[in-house]
């Protein structure tokens, strides 16, 4: 069943990116949805045996998660552009590693919260070693409380949508 979600959900992201509707893409779409679904099924649904309705109650939460991480990513837009356009910047500017331990248990929640960190303005997650990361952030205020006692709020929605736990 993975490759089967794995093949149209590359077939769509094919036809979108292509935006060629006649039979020679479509064709071609076909043919490389299929090679890459029957090559790298379980690395899109790695690990599950969820039947359709999970899948798809999965992907409501990513859905939710993704609009509120552009959200964050607004506001942090802001406060980056704040920073960038003040007369005294470097006064506001605290650059700093921050190193904090994840709860998450799966490879997959990891790189979603290290991606979506990096998507961020004005933090980057430069290191992950087992499970402890290192973030580089421009102020304060853009780490947010990825340092702060307990999993942040960023973690908490990630451990929600891929690990089922708690928000």
């Amino acid at each position: 069943m993975p490759a089967i979600f794995t093949f149209f959900v590359m077939l769509i992201f094919w036809t979108v990116l292509s935006g060629k509707f006649d039979l020679f893409h479509l064709g071609m779409g076909v043919v490389s949805s299929g090679l890459v679904a029957w090559i790298s099924h379980d690395l899109l649904f790695e690990g599950h045996t969820k039947k359709l309705g999970g899948t798809l109650i999965e992907i409501a939460c990513f859905l939710r998660y993704l609009v509120w991480l552009l959200g964050q990513i607004v506001v942090a837009n802001f406060h980056i552009a704040g920073l960038s356009l003040s007369l005294f910047p470097k006064k506001k500017l605290e650059p700093h590693i921050i190193k904090f331990k994840t709860s998450l248990k799966t490879d997959f929640a990891r790189f979603v919260l290290a991606n979506s960190i990096t998507l961020t303005p004005g933090t980057v997650c430069v290191r992950i070693e087992e499970d402890t990361f290192y973030v580089h952030a421009l102020t304060r205020r853009s780490a947010g409380d990825l340092a702060g006692p307990g999993p942040g709020k960023m973690e908490q929605w990630v451990a929600w949508v891929f690990e089922g736990g708690s928000r």
